[in-house]
């Protein structure tokens, strides 16, 4: 590669690691050389979903690729140029959709055109944030930012059929700083079970464990009954809509897992985030950085420094000239902000 390269060792995350490298790698020109990619995962190496990711990058900026293959764990890109434009990717299995579009969408935010992307694949993959978790959640901060993006769930997909389709919308945009210091007024929370292809019971026990444990009414719980063919499948979705952010929680079925500990998956997790006091909960504050540090700063509060919120910062800083400072400000509260590399 002529250009200046960015090495990597995947070892220290997961996929998230190579998605936000791949961002990186377009929006900034400079080539990635990556290794060990899901080193510690029990199935190493790239999976369809990642293969995808790779291809489609690869299209967007007309990248040159080596290492782009099922299972590989070396991969080099040395990209080219942003371009816009109409974009179709199928994953071939219900590897995640919204993984692809995260990929995508940090560069597509500074292509010269508009842009239109579809996606076929997962739409619910338990190892992914839902397209739901995009839709209220992620992108509307996004919008805050800046960002001119819509996004559209034309068919459910769930594990192990996939068949799912989203069309993600964006137009050229700069994005600016938003600090996210506390959640404001509590406007509405609701729960909703998406089911496909199951008893109507599945999605009835997991509405009844969530109005037994966060004391939701009738009118906050809604069973919604998709068509047999997008299934088998079923997603407990838990959203509490407070006036400077959404946050959205959810449990996925799985064999042998009763309806009562899929609803109790997403319960903990709004639970832990509830009582913590932070702003932001652990899935979105990953998701927040790289917004962040194209915008040139932001803050917010999250409750811990996961894994994936180290590895991450860990890669943007390799690429762009920010730094991100975490330091705790009280029991389960961690205070995080992105500033340029010269203050």
């Amino acid at each position: 590669m002529k250009q200046d390269v960015i090495e990597l060792d995947g070892a220290i995350g997961g996929g998230q690691v190579l998605r936000s490298a791949l961002s990186l790698s377009m929006l900034t020109g400079k080539a990635l050389r990556i290794g060990n990619i899901r080193a510690r995962r029990s199935r190493p190496g790239l999976m369809r979903q990642h293969l995808t990711a790779v291809q489609a990058a690869a299209q967007v900026c007309g990248a040159s690729v080596r290492g782009a293959e099922l299972g590989s764990q070396v991969l080099e890109f040395e990209p080219g140029p942003i371009r816009g434009g109409d974009y179709r990717f199928s994953i071939g299995t219900a590897g995640s959709c919204t993984l692809v579009l995260q990929t995508l969408l940090p560069a597509l935010l500074q292509a010269p055109e508009p842009s239109r992307v579809t996606v076929t694949g997962g739409t619910h993959n338990p190892l992914a944030p839902p397209a739901d978790f995009l839709q209220h959640s992620w992108l509307p901060q996004l919008r805050r930012m800046g960002a001119q993006v819509e996004l559209q769930l034309l068919r459910h997909g769930f594990v192990p059929a996939g068949g799912g389709e989203l069309e993600l919308s964006v137009r050229p945009s700069t994005l600016q700083p938003v600090h996210l210091q506390e959640r404001g007024a509590l406007l509405g929370r609701r729960a909703w079970a998406l089911s496909a292809g199951l008893p109507e019971h599945v999605a009835e026990r997991e509405l009844r464990r969530v109005g037994n444990r966060l004391g939701l009414s009738r009118e906050e719980l809604q069973d919604v009954q998709l068509d047999e063919q997008y299934g088998p499948g079923n997603v407990l979705l838990l959203e509490f809509a407070h006036e400077h952010l959404t946050e959205l929680f959810c449990g996925f079925a799985q064999n042998g897992l009763r309806a009562e500990s899929v609803a109790d998956a997403a319960i903990d997790q709004a639970r832990e985030w509830l009582a913590s006091g932070a702003v932001v909960a652990e899935c979105l504050a990953d998701q927040l950085l790289l917004p962040m540090a194209l915008a040139g700063g932001g803050s917010f509060t999250t409750p811990r420094l996961s894994n994936h919120l180290a590895s991450n910062i860990q890669v943007i800083e390799a690429f762009l000239p920010v730094r991100f400072q975490t330091r705790s400000v009280a029991e389960q509260v961690l205070h995080v902000e992105c500033h340029s590399r010269d203050r």
